[in-house]
């Protein structure tokens, strides 16, 4: 029986991989939309959505398996159920780089987007996501405490580029439009920098049983 329960443990470790990478995909191109317009990079991003939410549901299914199929012990009962909140987290994710994707067109017309850091925050914010899945994969406490730390980089990032888009439209230099459209974007970003923090969080959990909530950082 404990043969059986570890081979759906990694099964569970790979499909979270899976879904990580998926994430880190979608972002990616969401954020190379910000430079350039293709339709079918922009339709690719709402695909892989469609499969973050996907594979949600089969990550869903595969906890529910152990949770009833098995008597997981104490340990266990942590890691899958700091699995069962991870993949919410991921899925929302999925959901706000479609969000980036929407708003690119604009954004790739208008030349604000050379005047800020959207490039570095959207960086930042992809080592996040991929650092807490790493951190989970690897059972990595050190790893998830990098991925809360980075939090305060994006946080930097998204008030500088507030501030120079504030300069921008004071000076009246750009679009007010694109500028709104811009900062937008950059929430997003930051929205999926504390959706990293959530899973790093509990990975925190899955390994020392406490769980340190910075959920309230996020606007539903």
């Amino acid at each position: 029986m404990r043969t059986r329960f570890d081979r759906q443990l990694e099964l569970l470790h790979v499909e979270l991989i899976k879904m990580g990478g998926l994430c880190e995909e979608a972002i990616t191109l969401a954020c190379d939309l910000l430079e350039t317009q293709e339709r079918n990079r922009q339709q690719k991003v709402f695909a892989l959505e469609s499969e973050i939410d996907a594979k949600e549901r089969e990550i869903e299914d595969i906890c529910m398996r152990l949770l009833l199929q098995q008597q997981p012990v104490a340990r266990d009962l942590r890691l899958i159920s700091a699995a069962l909140k991870m993949i919410s987290d991921l899925e929302r994710i999925g959901d706000q780089a479609a969000d980036i994707s929407d708003l690119a067109p604009y954004i790739a017309n208008s030349d604000i987007k050379s005047k800020v850091q959207i490039h570095d925050m959207a960086k930042a914010t992809i080592r996040m996501v991929t650092g807490s899945v790493d951190a989970f994969v690897n059972n990595d406490l050190e790893q998830a405490g990098k991925v809360i730390a980075s939090d305060d980089i994006v946080d930097d990032l998204f008030n500088k580029i507030k501030e120079e888009i504030l300069v921008s439209i004071c000076d009246k230099k750009e679009d007010i439009k694109a500028a709104l459209d811009i900062l937008m974007a950059a929430k997003y970003f930051e929205r999926i920098g504390d959706h990293a923090v959530n899973v790093a969080e509990w990975v925190e959990y899955s390994i020392t049983g406490i769980h340190q909530s910075s959920e309230h950082h996020l606007e539903q």
